[in-house]
Order: structure tokens, then sequence, then C-alpha cells
């Protein structure tokens, strides 16, 4: 079966093609627009070529830069098996380090798009390709709102650490001793925003408890203890300048404006995942420990779980695979994590992990087993290894889509 090879070098307003047979040799090689009417040139010079050459199937490749290739790659299988449905077409999404270290291979190449579609060209020639592109756009779609939904949460964290450290400027007591539970619950942002340290000190205690209360709705167990040791930090926090108090009271309404927004967006984000999530069969739920938020992230970054040949492939792709260093008789009792792969999954695997371990008896096991052996960065090396036997589970439960049993229930 005679292949065409199709190396794509792709950016934002234009994408450079290598066109290249199975011996290596140079077809074509030229310029498209990165829009359908580039992608429509490109699809008739692929049956154009395939026809002068008589061959029957064509390998296109392209590197997953951001966004910019998402379009292409879809409109091109999609057109394909529309327009030569008698083809066997193939579309594979490249990662771009592999690219990088596969162009090493080669002496003295220049930096060019014409030189980085040959690349990718020659590269699909050599075979060892990830999965072919699958008609996934479920699990895409899906895709776009967990990623958002974890860039906002990562967003967030930063911003309240933002907020923390202005907090103690204004209140160097709330944010060392804070005799609240929750600096961002309610009564603290109401104390935080609306007094300052030497407004409590001085305030009478029956009227500092009837305010915490009120902004409370009367939810402290001891108004009155709470209100002692508010002004007690009160007291010993330092005074801030009064040319000062301004802008850091501004910097810290509008943080928090911020702040609260973007929680709200992530729930505005979650009713449409979980919207999303009805028609996508899930036992993950099963396992105590693993939410709806990370069984939705997992279930969206793998897509359909046939796409691999088994745990270990999946292992692979989330980057929970470790370096192999032996030479002779010497074998190193620990190894490096090969830092590949979805950074997403792993991120999602690792903290359902985490989770999974304080409430299931084997994983807790495994956990301490790994952390007592671990020679040093003890807790994430056990973390991270109970994250890649957590893979083999996952990986059956979205195979059999079978609830899990827990040991106790098994035994």
């Amino acid at each position: 079966m005679a292949k065409l090879h199709v190396g794509i070098d792709v950016s934002l307003n234009a994408n450079h093609v290598q066109f290249m047979d199975e011996a290596g040799a140079d077809l074509a090689s030229f310029e498209i627009s990165n829009d359908p009417q580039g992608a429509d040139t490109l699809i008739h010079r692929v049956l154009e070529t395939l026809a002068a050459k008589r061959m029957d199937s064509v390998v296109v490749g392209m590197e997953a830069t951001a966004n910019l290739g998402w379009h292409l790659a879809h409109y091109l299988k999609q057109q394909l098996a529309h327009r030569a449905s008698h083809l066997d077409a193939q579309i594979h999404v490249l990662n771009a380090r592999r690219v990088a270290r596969f162009k090493k291979g080669y002496d003295n190449l220049p930096k060019n798009d014409r030189i980085d579609a040959w690349v990718i060209a020659d590269h699909l020639r050599f075979g060892r390709l990830p999965q072919a592109m699958t008609d996934t756009i479920q699990y895409e779609a899906l895709q776009r709102l967990t990623r958002t939904r974890f860039h906002l949460t990562q967003t967030i964290s930063r911003d309240k650490t933002f907020f923390l450290n202005q907090l103690f400027l204004k209140f160097r007591g709330l944010r060392q001793d804070n005799p609240f539970s929750d600096t961002f619950g309610a009564t603290s942002l109401a104390v935080i925003q609306e007094l300052e340290p030497e407004q409590i000190a001085a305030m009478p205690l029956e009227d500092l408890v009837a305010l915490l209360v009120d902004k409370s709705r009367n939810r402290f167990a001891d108004p009155e203890q709470t209100a002692r040791e508010l002004q007690k930090v009160a007291r010993r926090s330092f005074r801030l300048d009064k040319v000062m108090q301004d802008p850091v009271n501004l910097s810290l309404s509008v943080t928090l404006s911020v702040i609260q927004h973007m929680e709200s967006e992530v729930k505005r984000l979650d009713k449409a995942i979980a919207k999303l999530m009805r028609g996508v069969p899930n036992t993950l739920k099963s396992v105590k420990g693993i939410g709806p938020v990370y069984a939705t992230g997992i279930i969206a970054e793998i897509g359909d779980i046939k796409r691999f040949r088994n745990h270990n492939a999946l292992a692979k792709y989330g980057g929970l695979v470790w370096n192999q260093y032996q030479s002779g008789e010497y074998e190193a009792e620990e190894t490096s994590r090969m830092r590949t792969g979805n950074t997403y999954l792993r991120y999602y695997l690792i903290q359902a992990a985490d989770q999974v371990r304080r409430h299931d008896t084997e994983y807790a096991e495994f956990y301490r087993k790994k952390f007592d052996e671990a020679l040093k960065h003890k807790h994430k090396r056990a973390l991270v290894l109970t994250a890649r036997k957590l893979v083999r589970l996952v990986f059956a439960l979205l195979n059999t889509n079978k609830l899990y049993t827990p040991p106790e229930r098994r035994r």
C-alpha cells in the first residue's frame, strides 16, 4: 500500500506543506492560507498527487501548536472521509517536543517553515506515531469547559495569594492569627472591608459582638470569644500609614471583586459541564474520593478509552512513566519521571489519587508502602506512584463501565 506523507507546519496566517513518498523523496512543497480555502487547496492537491502517483493512503501530521491547527485537522478528517471514502486517511497531531527531538537527528538543519514541514513529513514516514485522530468532538467540547475551569481555579488560587499579601499590609493579625476559620468567609471579608485594625481595637466589645453576630447570621458558637480574639490581634498589628490606607483598601477591593466574579463563572461552567456529562457513561464517581470535578477532568482528557491498548498506554499518555537507568550490573533504585504527557490528565489523576488514598484502604496501604520506600521527596513520590496505580482502575472502569467495589466489600 503506497502512502503519501503530508507534513504541515502550522502558523497563525499560513501553513507550509511538504509532500513526501515512502522512500523519502520530495513530491511537493508549498504554502496555503490557514482558512477553509487553503484547506480545500490542500485536499485538492492531495487527491491529485494520490491519483498521479497511484497511491491509496495518506498520512497527515502537524504539531499541536495551541489551537492554530485545530480547525485544519478536523476539516481534513471530515472532508477526506467525505470526498474520498475509499482512501485510508489518517490525521496525526504530534507532540512538538518529539518532533524537535526527531529533528536533532539531522545535522545542521536550518530553522524555517519549509524545513519544519519536511521534518514532520519525514517523521511520519518513520512511523511510531501517536493514535490517529478519531471522532471525539463530544469529548473535545467537554475538554474546552474543563480546561477553562482549570485555568480559572488556578487564577483564583494565585489571586487569593495576592489578596493575602495585601491583607498583611492592612491587618497583619488577620494574616497570621485569624480568629475566623476562613479568611474568605463572609464575616472575615466584612471585617476586612469595613474596618481598620485601630477601629476594632477601640470598639466597645458589645458593639463588635453585635457586628459579628449580624455579619455571620448568628453562626458563631461563642461570638464574644471571637470578638475578644479579634481585638487581641488588632492591638498587636502594625498601623498602616494614612497615605497607604486608601491604595491598599482599593487593591483589596478590586482583587476580591475579581475573585468573586471568577468564582461565579466557575459555577456557570459547572452547570454546562454537568449538562454535557449526562450523555457520557461514567462510573469513576463510584470510587470514593473521585468527585465530579476530577471524574469529569479525567474523562475529558482521555476521551474515548478505546484509543488506548492498555493501562500502560494510558499511563504514558498521562506522563506517569519512569525512565530506566541501568548499565552492566548496576540499576538505579530511584529514577525520574519522564517529563512528557498530558499535563491536565496528570494533574487530575494525582489530585484524585490524593483523595482516594484517604478513603480506600487498598490505596492507603500502597501509599504508605511507597512513602516508606522513597529515599527523598517521600510524599510527592508516593502520591505520583499511587496515581499510576489509579490509572489501572480508571482504565478498567471506563472500559467496562462497571461500578467500583471497595476492598471491604470484596472481602
